[in-house]
């Protein structure tokens, strides 16, 4: 075999590899959806008053912060499945949440509120926020490793990272149809922070589960 038909044959063999990781990670997001949603709906359900609470934009506002951080994280991810790939260029797509969280925040501050700053912030559900979400999250991570498991990234702790943000942004999204506390403040401060255990969670098992 000449060196042109070798680099052919591997720059196919390649592609064929990276192709299933996408499908791979869909598969095992879907088979372990089921498992954070048991667990959702036997400890905690849809909040009561769901249907007036969806005329408050500050309740629709978690979902679009939640849901924008797992879309992008999922794009980061694959892209990080790949052995030659870095944060560089795709690592902006992780700031959309932080810009809709942001916004709101503005937004917040602008309107005429009966409650001080800090109680807001603080919340009536700070605790269970903090629990719930790392909880709810561990399915989806330990499904989000093993699709990503089909890849080859370069830097297994960061791609595990991600796969972290990936799994607590899904697991937000259905905390927040339970939370009563829709201030942005609120999911700045207890969202974010449950997010960050469930990404230095994902960093520390990426490290040993994503090496190649």
């Amino acid at each position: 075999m000449d060196t042109d038909q070798l680099i052919r044959t591997l720059a196919a063999d390649n592609a064929h590899r990276a192709r299933p990781v996408g499908f791979a990670l869909m598969l095992a997001l879907l088979a372990a959806a089921p498992v954070s949603l048991l667990m959702f709906f036997t400890e905690l359900g849809v909040r009561p008053d769901v249907m007036v609470a969806m005329r408050n934009p500050f309740f629709d506002l978690k979902f679009a912060v939640t849901l924008a951080l797992a879309i992008s994280a999922i794009g980061v991810s694959l892209h990080l499945s790949r052995p030659e790939a870095s944060l560089r260029g795709f690592g902006w797509l992780l700031l959309a949440p932080v810009g809709i969280l942001a916004a709101g925040i503005g937004g917040e501050m602008m309107m005429p509120q009966r409650l001080p700053m800090m109680t807001r912030l603080v919340g009536k559900n700070s605790w269970v926020c903090m629990t719930a979400i790392p909880a709810l999250s561990l399915p989806i991570l330990a499904g989000a490793l093993i699709g990503l498991r089909h890849g080859a990234p370069a830097r297994p702790a960061v791609a595990g990272a991600i796969a972290g943000l990936l799994s607590a942004g899904l697991a937000a999204t259905l905390y927040a149809s339970h939370c009563t506390d829709d201030s942005p403040l609120f999911v700045a401060t207890w969202y974010t922070i449950a997010t960050a255990l469930v990404t230095a969670l994902g960093a520390l098992l990426g490290s040993k589960l994503l090496r190649y």
